[in-house]
């Protein structure tokens, strides 16, 4: 009978154990090494795009991009970084701080990067990209120096993603103060990319006081001329309108006379040289003159450079410069 006892005894404290040990909560794979986000990527991890096949040298090797010289009229291959290099001398002031060198290289390496996925290739037979600024960014081996050198070498590989996607890398040199959409700055006809936000832009107070702030006289012949090249018959006219605001308070439309014409490809056609920017805060039609004023230097879209340079003097990094006018992107290494 004791015996009897005893092993009832020994089964009961068993079946606490047991039941204690099933109440625990079992182990899964992904607790091991952390939470899991949709696809098998690790949350918050980022995939590298790949590189476009046009330039594909392997897995994680550099590229090499056959570049169209319009100063030779020949095409020169050439490795991509001794191509950024003369591409970030030709967009930005070789003596500018090194994070603004170094968002811009970043910037201009996405931008060749989308240019070469999205379209292929050049205009130019056989050319991956130009040196046509009209087609893709500038290129001054000229300007090349040290710091242009370590601007490239300090970002080898990096590029902006969104979604797992290049990013549309878009920059200007002035913003007047705040960034603009792509529809409104550009006449983007795409759907707007979500990382392209309308923000404030701490553009630097050592810009030229003609790109903050600038003011030009056309002729009323320049004026129909420009309009001509978007396909509007305009005749004699006394009154330039903005008819229609972005959400930056860009120009998106104007009326001339009783014609109404889409004010970023307006400004290309006129000279976007003089027609600085579509922040229009004045414009007057006086005889056979029409003076514009307005604020900024370029499209709006993307990057500020004088907000870049702005924010590298304030010792901000790269990337926060890069997240400042990009937004929800990250930066990663395509090629080591």
């Amino acid at each position: 009978m004791q015996s009897y006892r005893k092993i009832s005894i020994f089964l009961i404290v068993l079946m606490l154990v047991f039941s204690v040990i099933g109440c625990q909560p079992a182990e899964r794979p992904e607790d091991k090494s952390g939470e899991q986000a949709e696809g098998g990527k690790q949350q918050g991890e980022v995939k590298a795009p790949p590189i476009p096949k046009e330039i594909n040298q392997g897995d994680r090797v550099e590229p090499t991009v056959k570049v169209y010289m319009t100063d030779t009229g020949t095409i020169k291959e050439i490795k991509f970084e001794e191509y950024l290099e003369g591409v970030l001398a030709g967009e930005m002031h070789n003596d500018w701080p090194e994070e603004a060198l170094q968002a811009q290289a970043i910037i201009a390496r996405t931008f060749v990067m989308e240019f070469i996925t999205d379209k292929g290739g050049s205009k130019y037979e056989g050319a991956d990209v130009s040196t046509d600024i009209e087609e893709a960014q500038a290129w001054d081996a000229e300007q090349i120096n040290d710091r242009i050198k370590a601007a490239v070498k300090n970002t080898r590989g990096k590029v902006i993603v969104y979604d797992d996607k290049f990013v549309k890398a878009w920059f200007h040199a002035h913003a007047g103060g705040k960034t603009a959409t792509a529809k409104e700055g550009l006449g983007f006809e795409d759907a707007e990319p979500p990382y392209i936000q309308v923000v404030e832009s701490p553009d630097s107070e050592e810009a030229p006081p003609e790109d903050a702030q600038w003011k030009e006289t056309f002729t009323k012949a320049e004026i129909i001329a420009a309009a001509k090249e978007q396909g509007h018959e305009i005749g004699n006219f006394n009154a330039i309108e903005i008819a229609e605001k972005g959400p930056s308070g860009r120009a998106t439309k104007l009326k001339i006379g009783d014609k109404v014409v889409a004010a970023p490809a307006f400004r290309v056609a006129l000279d976007s040289t003089r027609m600085k920017s579509t922040l229009l805060t004045n414009v007057v039609v006086a005889g056979d003159k029409v003076t514009m004023e307005g604020a900024g230097y370029g499209h709006g879209v993307g990057m500020s450079q004088w907000g870049a340079y702005q924010m590298a003097k304030d010792g901000k990094s790269p990337e926060e410069i890069i997240k400042h006018y990009f937004k929800d992107v990250e930066v990663v290494k395509l090629f080591d």
